[in-house]
């Protein structure tokens, strides 16, 4: 059984407060976010993930090995000195291309951060996450913890058995590569007023990716692991 003072458990506190904080006011912008995601706990929470998570190593070289070679807290400690300092600065992130699922003839880019900006972006998640799944409606299925694919389908069986007729399947082209990077720092920041936060997600949203010795401009994409888009999202209405 976890102890009470389980890093984990004040992490999972923290998430608990800032959920029920935004499920009370749907109004409310919250501040002082930035110090909570340089918080060492939510810091190492984040790492842990990262780690389960596995994946490749960005464009730096260095692996999760690698870190769990030299030093763990080390990498952590200054990762949040880092963000302290303002120092933090996320390099550009290595893309790949993987095939499509179901169409192996297509493929699709992937951008991979290197691994502390992987942790950073978890840490972030991590804070962030709550304050948006208080508004989610309870139909709504992607990009949510606990929640699959899957039951978005389950849900459109019952309502098929139960007599709707339509079922819409979309798919947006180049969804990723077309997204207004200033539009949706504004979505966020109708939750988010803390200034530190709101900067740091421009960083990843502008940040350049290289693909093979090139750097190439600023295009938001799926990321792998960590703290990443995932594809798939369901919204069963």
């Amino acid at each position: 059984m976890a102890k009470a003072n389980h890093p984990i458990d004040k992490v999972r506190a923290l998430q608990r407060a800032l959920y029920v904080a935004a499920k009370q006011n749907r109004q409310r912008r919250f501040h002082a976010l930035y110090d909570r995601i340089t918080r060492p706990d939510v810091l190492r929470r984040a790492w842990e993930q990262v780690r389960r998570n596995k994946g490749a190593a960005g464009i730096d070289g260095e692996t999760i090995a690698a870190i769990e070679a030299e030093g763990v807290e080390r990498m952590l400690a200054e990762v949040r000195a880092s963000l302290l300092s303002g120092r933090y600065r996320p390099q550009p992130v290595r893309r790949v291309y993987i095939p499509k699922p179901g169409r192996p003839d297509e493929k699709r880019p992937l951008g991979i951060p290197r691994v502390r900006d992987r942790v950073v972006q978890t840490a972030a998640k991590l804070v962030l996450e709550p304050l948006f799944e208080a508004s989610f409606l309870p139909n709504s299925y992607g990009f949510r913890p606990k929640r699959r694919a899957h039951q978005a389908i389950e849900l459109v069986r019952q309502e098929v058995n139960a007599g709707v007729r339509w079922v819409v399947e979309l798919d947006f082209k180049d969804f990723f590569g077309s997204l207004d990077p200033a539009f949706l720092v504004g979505l966020v920041a109708r939750r988010v007023s803390d200034r530190r936060v709101l900067r740091l997600i421009r960083l990843w949203l502008l940040c350049r990716e290289r693909h093979n010795s090139h750097y190439a401009e600023a295009q938001i994409m799926p990321i792998s692991g960590g703290a990443g888009v995932k594809r798939g999202a369901l919204n069963a209405a």
